[in-house]
């Protein structure tokens, strides 16, 4: 039945324009969510069709948030791998969907487990802060998660005494080390999306626009954040440009994030801090987290596939320091 309607569906969507599509998913896509009490989560990176039709829309905090506390019986997680893992591992009795299995994270990939076990092994004592965006691998050796939100809070909440590895993010480790006046041992990874910024381009941007405020997420190099007027999360960077009495700013991350900006403040002028490499937005893109599209996400809510699964072991041995990050974050 459900592969009878698909066929059609797909016949019917060739004749359509985008815009035609978009519409017509999103209608298929309210009316599966509602006969299966389903949720549908999204980051902030998301595409803006796809922001549109989330129930929530957020940073990894956020997110982790309403994941834990969500009473439908499916998580539709529109972002990457690790959001979706850690969706289920706060809510391990819930069904957990990925539209697209494929969406992975280069900063997750940077961590391997078996060289992070080595890792801490050669740094004995050292107690093990993990940035959100890891496997369930990593969280599971982890003593506390964190995210950009919370990750000053969690550090702070060591004793001075404490020795602390970070991972995986050397950036955000660089920039927390620094705010916490503290030295961390910090892992060797990074995302490739806030690696890409051009300090070059940024200049002769802020050039052109000299009323500009430089806004930047810690995961970018040091070289960007020496330029930022403002440093913080997503989520605070969504609301700095809100409450800022500034009408322009250049933004120093994901590119979808500006969708937001966009609609929150229509008056304002957005820029995206442009990328080393020539492209056709001049921007700097997640190509996983654009893997996801409507159809993907109507297709995994229509089929229940493809679903995150982890073995129990894993589950307990990763939802201990996610736990322990949300009791930090009250």
């Amino acid at each position: 039945m459900q592969s009878n309607k698909l066929l059609y569906l797909n016949l019917k969507y060739i004749e359509m324009t985008t815009s035609e599509k978009h519409i017509e998913f999103s209608q298929e896509i309210n009316e599966l969510r509602k006969q299966k009490n389903a949720v549908i989560l999204a980051h902030y990176y998301q595409e803006p069709e796809i922001q549109d039709i989330a129930d929530f829309i957020g940073d990894s905090l956020d997110l982790s948030k309403k994941a834990a506390s969500t009473d439908a019986d499916i998580i539709v997680f529109a972002g990457v791998h690790f959001m979706a893992e850690t969706a289920k591992i706060l809510n391990p009795s819930k069904k957990v969907l990925l539209p697209d299995m494929k969406a992975g994270c280069s900063l997750a990939d940077s961590c391997p487990s078996n060289d992070f076990e080595d890792f801490i092994k050669d740094n004995p004592n050292y107690k093990v802060v993990s940035y959100i965006n890891c496997t369930a691998e990593i969280k599971a050796m982890s003593d506390v998660i964190c995210t950009s939100s919370n990750a000053l809070k969690i550090i702070n909440s060591f004793d001075k005494n404490d020795k602390i590895i970070f991972a995986p993010d050397k950036n955000l480790g660089k920039f927390l080390a620094k705010k916490a006046k503290r030295e961390l041992k910090l892992w060797d990874g990074a995302c490739t999306v806030h690696q890409a910024f051009s300090l070059e381009k940024l200049t002769l941007l802020k050039a052109e626009f000299p009323d500009s405020k430089i806004i930047a997420h810690p995961e970018s190099e040091d070289q960007i954040l020496n330029e930022a007027d403002f440093i913080g999360s997503t989520s605070a960077l969504l609301k700095f440009v809100q409450e800022d009495s500034s009408s322009e700013f250049i933004v120093a991350t994901e590119y979808g994030i500006i969708h937001q900006m966009k609609l929150s403040m229509p008056q304002k002028t957005f820029l995206a801090c442009p990328a080393i490499e020539d492209n056709t937005c001049a921007c700097s893109q997640c190509e996983f987290m654009k893997m996801n599209t409507l159809e993907k996400l109507y297709n995994c809510l229509l089929n229940e596939s493809p679903e995150i699964t982890l073995d129990e072991e894993l589950l307990e041995r990763s939802k201990k320091p996610l736990n322990r990050m949300m009791e930090l974050s009250v």
